[in-house]
């Protein structure tokens, strides 16, 4: 009786064990991928195939330098302006004090409606001129007033000619301009730097007519440029994400780490292939369609053979583009093991049994 609970024990551990859909894995056999399908086109990465998966060669830098040029700089509403207005006029008749008392001055901010108030001047419509449209305004309103009058008019709070930065900066804030005009590093530096690595984030640009998105190393590389006055510069994480599955040392979700990396700077980063379980010869990149294209390809599947010693230098090539997926099948020793595993610790376990029952 005994025999014969053991042996239904048995039994039925190997029934379970020789349905493959109830061992535990992280993804499809190696034989299931190489199947024929019609739903991904399979590539073997070799000599002859490589070619259109290569990382392309990086570009150099440039060598010009952004010399920033003042533009001109137009009002708007919360803008600050000192206006120095001095009267020449013989004394007793002069309205304000003459140059040589330092004239008078007046810090006048802009309202919400675009205007400013000056005494002799009255209410006037500001916005969107610039600071010497504003001082010829001045001595026209107040030209038969008194004789002989001067106006200079400078931006102390400039908010229309300052820019803005946030996101992804140690440090984000709206910077003046009042020094001489910014370029998109100068901006990106005054807010601190970006919080991650360069090819991590993307920078937005946006001046009120055009908007230009581009990757922090291409505006180290060379593609800086003078920002327009009220501009708002935005840094926010680049999607350069890959997907680790299978038998890996770090399986999950994980950053590239670096721009145009390789299948093996990718493998390097999630700590290789794990030598007690891996398939080296069952590592896949699956890749989806380029969705931006009118004929969309299908998914792709790229298969290579880590035993293979010119694969080191294969996958040293192979490009990994965010969104991609490696998977690392598992060992058929390792799925043999699941299988007698449960088999053996059942043989323990009944002679265990016996043995007490004994």
């Amino acid at each position: 009786m005994r025999n014969s609970a053991v042996t239904g024990l048995m039994l039925a551990t190997l029934i379970l064990s020789g349905c493959s859909n109830t061992l535990s894995g992280a993804g499809p056999y190696k034989d299931d991928i190489e199947s024929k399908n019609t739903t991904y086109d399979l590539v073997d990465i070799n000599a002859n195939t490589i070619a259109p998966f290569m990382r392309p060669a990086t570009k150099p830098p440039t060598a010009t330098i952004t010399s920033p040029a003042a533009s001109a700089v137009r009002l708007m509403s919360g803008d600050v302006i000192n206006v120095l207005i001095t009267d020449n006029a013989p004394e007793g008749a002069a309205l304000f004090a003459p140059l040589s008392a330092g004239g008078t001055q007046l810090k006048v901010r802009i309202d919400s409606q675009g205007m400013i108030s000056l005494p002799y001047v009255g209410h006037q419509f500001v916005a969107g001129m610039t600071l010497i449209q504003v001082e010829d305004m001045i001595r026209q309103k107040l030209k038969g007033v008194t004789s002989d009058v001067q106006a200079h008019v400078d931006l102390v709070g400039d908010l229309s000619g300052s820019v803005l930065v946030a996101g992804a900066v140690k440090a984000p804030g709206r910077f003046s301009t009042l020094q001489g005009p910014l370029t998109l590093l100068d901006a990106i530096n005054q807010g601190g730097g970006p919080v991650m690595e360069p090819h991590l984030t993307n920078v937005t640009v946006r001046n009120g007519s055009e908007v230009t998105t581009l990757n922090y190393e291409e505006v180290l590389a060379g593609n800086n440029f003078v920002l327009k006055p009220n501009s708002e510069v935005i840094l926010e994480r680049a999607r350069q994400r890959f997907v680790a599955m299978g038998a890996v040392g770090e399986p999950g979700l994980h950053d590239l780490p670096s721009q145009n990396s390789s299948l093996l700077d990718a493998l390097g980063s999630v700590g290789g292939l794990k030598e007690a379980n891996a398939n080296p010869r069952g590592v896949f990149v699956f890749r989806m369609s380029d969705a931006t294209s009118s004929q969309p390809a299908k998914p792709l599947v790229m298969r290579i053979d880590m035993r293979d010693p010119a694969a080191i230098f294969y996958a040293r090539q192979v490009v990994l583009k965010p969104d991609d997926t490696i998977y690392v099948t598992n060992a058929a020793v390792y799925e043999w093991q699941k299988i007698i595993s449960p088999i053996v610790q059942t043989l323990v376990l009944g002679r265990t049994i016996d043995s007490l029952q004994r």
